[in-house]
């Protein structure tokens, strides 16, 4: 069956088998950002925005999305530039694996949350499973990205 998708901006139309994961369709489209750590939707590293919000890739099917947009880390570069920042002046980025799903959560937490607490970055960031930091890092990192947001909106 057909679906046709705007992802990461451009129009795009392609084949796809009723079964297919949208995981699996970014792939094949090239976004090599979107990885697959467990196929289980419990470890947050296939995290896409699904016409702005952060959906699982492994558990959505690619037909689901027909008409919708997409965006990956390979459409959203410039907007994660500085929370990637942040998570290296923390101490936060060590691997990496795990970096796109949580930089894409990240993005979504800070349009959909007005000043949030800590157990509520927590609560949101649930999913994305790092097993490099202790978690406190990128949580310093997230409340600096957050605080220096702010910052430039109100400039």
């Amino acid at each position: 069956m057909n679906i046709t998708v705007t992802l990461n901006g451009t129009v795009r139309t392609a084949e796809v088998r009723p079964d297919t994961t949208l995981f699996d369709f970014l792939r094949e489209q090239g976004c090599y950002s979107v990885k697959c750590g467990c196929e289980t939707s419990n470890c947050g590293l296939c995290t896409v925005h699904l016409d702005g919000h952060p959906v699982l890739s492994c558990s959505v099917l690619a037909v689901r999305a027909d008409g919708h947009t997409i965006d990956t880390l390979e459409g959203l570069q410039e907007e994660a530039a500085a929370f990637g920042a942040c998570l290296a002046d923390e101490g936060a980025e060590q691997c990496g694996f795990c970096s796109p799903g949580l930089i894409l959560s990240v993005l979504a937490m800070a349009r959909e949350l007005q000043n949030p607490t800590d157990d509520e970055i927590r609560h949101y960031l649930a999913g994305n499973l790092c097993r490099c930091t202790g978690y406190q890092g990128q949580l310093r990192a997230i409340r600096r990205y957050l605080t220096e947001r702010k910052e430039a909106s109100r400039a």
